[in-house]
């Protein structure tokens, strides 16, 4: 059952991770989002594995950790700052 849920998890990320960049919540690129969000997602499995912490459903713990990495990793205001330095 875990290992199903794990990949059924990293498809959900995916899915925000796209959708997040495509309705311009995120203006990372959309592969670059696309990673941000599987890693979010990776984390708050291996949280909820360990400690036994978690905000529901497999899928839900998925939405909330890729919604939660793309919000805590702000790559556009560090590329910004990246070019007002040139």
């Amino acid at each position: 059952m875990g290992f199903f849920a794990f990949f059924g998890a990293l498809m959900i990320g995916g899915i925000v991770g796209y959708l997040a960049e495509k309705w311009d919540l995120a203006h990372n690129g959309v592969l670059a989002s696309i990673v941000i969000a599987l890693g979010g997602v990776i984390l708050l499995f291996m949280v909820r594995v360990m400690f036994g912490l978690s905000f529901g459903a497999p899928g839900i713990d998925a939405i909330v950790g890729a919604a939660g990495a793309l919000i805590l990793i702000p790559t556009e205001a560090a590329a910004r700052r990246r070019r007002n330095r040139r």
